[in-house]
């Protein structure tokens, strides 16, 4: 048996048992086996959650009671089976082989069930076809394995061409983007650095202290190690670009784990002034400290506090504040395809989250100062109606402008409202 298969099996059946993330899944499970196949072990991940729909779709021509009554392991071992045949092309018999010797180890006494299945496969499935492009939610679920309710809340939110873009930008491989810290080296250095070790390198379009990599190991350099960049993504920097926190202000960040943007926002001050790093969790508040510790800042204050109750005594003593929301994530499902799954569950909880953060965040600002909004979903209810719905409430806030990114080359999907709080 193979022992990145056996992996990837133990990382899918984790995520859609537990609800884990698969980010995270993956880096406890290849961390606690310390694999040199990591790369396959994540793209089998991927690719098996990210087109769960549409494999499904298949193996039910080949189930007679369908998918859905297989239980967990075995329809687990078969979607991965379908996925090397029909996305790695690996060939037939060795996906069938290696399925098999999975399933004796997992799930013994199904190995026949699943060498039947999968072999049938082989044998028919070109004669199996996507459903008919006229029902369009239909063809659209299976083609991209997107759930009905989000195609139907981006058609009407965005129409049916954007829709339809945003789904297939969802399925592509999102790009490796790191932040230049400021405080030690730039951007200029920092990609001649990292070409002499064999990265390719493109400098962000929007973000000066942006650049897209392409090239493993990226986080064993001596560059990450010594703090001179952070991974992270050029929407996500945008939102602390964009907030222009100055040297010597005060800063609150509502919502920080694990730190990101609060030290894209400290390398921005200069590291001179303060900012107050909030979240409701003891053990996210120590992935920021360890984050500002490599990058060598020494203004971050961590703070435990719930977003939605605040920080005591400290309204109107900022001069900017970022409110970084939870939200449905829609806009990195092609880091996350997971999430695709489940959101809509939790939306109407979430809109109820973050128009309490907001407006509690909003407490601290003085007169004057500036309010950043941000989510990382598409989602209008989340993002603009929320922003509107926050204004119409505050006659004191103005918006200064609002932007909502779709995933591309250069960003994943992303919503920024800037605000000013007047006197």
């Amino acid at each position: 048996m193979d022992f990145s298969r056996k992996t990837a099996f133990d990382v899918l059946v984790e995520i859609e048992k537990n609800g884990s993330y698969s980010n995270l899944a993956l880096n406890r499970f290849i961390g606690e086996t310390q694999t040199e196949k990591a790369a396959v072990i994540r793209e089998i991940v991927h690719g098996v959650t990210a087109n769960r729909i549409f494999l499904d779709y298949y193996l039910n021509n080949f189930i007679p009671s369908g998918i859905e009554k297989v239980r967990l392991k075995e329809k687990t071992i078969l979607r991965m089976g379908l996925y090397q045949i029909m996305f790695r092309e690996v060939p037939g018999y060795a996906a069938v082989n290696e399925s098999v010797k999975l399933a004796k180890k997992v799930c013994r006494g199904r190995e026949g069930f699943i060498n039947g299945v999968l072999r049938n496969c082989i044998r028919e499935i070109k004669k199996i076809k996507l459903p008919d492009e006229n029902n369009r939610k239909d063809y659209l679920s299976v083609k991209y394995s997107f759930p009905q309710d989000i195609i139907e809340m981006w058609d009407e939110q965005y129409g049916s061409e954007i829709c339809e873009k945003i789904m297939e930008a969802s399925c592509s491989r999102a790009p490796m983007s790191v932040r230049v810290n400021l405080l030690k080296t730039d951007a200029d250095s920092l990609e001649a650095s990292l070409r002499t070790k064999g990265f390719e390198t493109e400098r962000g379009a929007f973000s000066d202290r942006c650049i897209h990599i392409k090239g493993r190991g990226i986080m064993a350099t001596d560059e990450y190690l010594q703090g001179a960049f952070s991974v992270q993504d050029q929407a996500s920097i945008l939102a602390a670009d964009y907030l222009d926190a100055k040297a010597g202000e005060t800063v609150v960040d509502v919502c920080a784990a694990p730190g990101g943007k609060t030290a894209a926002i400290a390398e921005k001050m200069d590291n001179t002034g303060i900012i107050n790093a909030c979240d409701i969790y003891d053990h996210k508040l120590s992935l920021i400290e360890e984050q500002a510790e490599r990058l060598g800042i020494t203004i971050i204050k961590t703070q435990k506090a719930d977003g939605r109750t605040g920080i005591e005594n400290f309204d109107g003593r900022a001069d900017r504040v970022l409110a970084d929301v939870p939200c449905s994530g829609l806009g990195v499902i092609r880091r996350k395809p997971e999430i695709k799954y489940n959101v809509q569950k939790d939306i109407s909880q979430l809109l109820d989250i973050q128009r309490d953060i907001l407006q509690r965040s909003s407490k601290y600002l003085r007169n004057g100062g500036t309010m950043i909004y941000s989510t990382c979903t598409i989602n209008k209810n989340e993002n603009e109606k929320q922003a509107e719905v926050f204004l119409n409430k505050n006659e004191n806030f103005e918006m200064l402008w609002q932007k909502q990114f779709m995933p591309t080359a250069e960003t994943d999907g992303f919503y920024i409202c800037k605000m000013i709080k007047r006197g």
